[in-house]
């Protein structure tokens, strides 16, 4: 009996993809966007692990002080958004001075999904700063059934 082999012609130009993307991003960089009606928004681009084994595809995405309530995730025609805010104000006062620091910026990540991906059981959660995404892989039947020759 032969052994079947699947072929993913699209698994090389995702790697591509990744290869890129990773070679682009500035971890935690914020990066004026464009001037809407005379307002600077800043864009804020957080970096991102990709794992993947025979069971699922996995993302960590660093998200430092973010709220889970600021996080949206959605899929639309088989990409995977996930987009929100990072607010924060840090205030220190001391004998005759006042410092403050703020960290803000809007950030959207989109990721193609994979044909085998299980769009359906996409699991999410966040935990010390990293939202953590699970994509289970839509498990193909092994139901084989032997035909008797008459």
């Amino acid at each position: 009996m032969v052994p079947v082999i699947r072929i993913d012609p699209f698994k090389e130009l995702r790697d591509i993809e990744r290869r890129i993307s990773s070679m682009l991003e500035f971890e935690n960089a914020l990066v004026p966007s464009l001037v809407s009606k005379g307002k600077v928004e800043n864009i804020w681009v957080p970096a991102v692990n990709e794992k993947e084994d025979e069971k699922a595809y996995y993302l960590e995405i660093d998200l430092p002080g973010v709220k889970k309530e600021d996080i949206n995730i959605e899929i639309q025609d088989n990409v995977l958004i996930i987009s929100g805010e990072r607010k924060f104000k840090k205030e220190e006062q001391d004998k005759g001075y006042k410092r403050v620091e703020s960290f803000f910026g809007k950030f959207e990540r989109r990721f193609t999904l994979p044909p085998d991906a299980d769009v359906e059981k996409i699991e999410a959660k966040m935990e010390d700063g990293v939202l953590k995404l699970t994509i289970p892989k839509v498990q193909e039947q092994k139901n084989v059934k032997k035909i008797k020759i008459k």
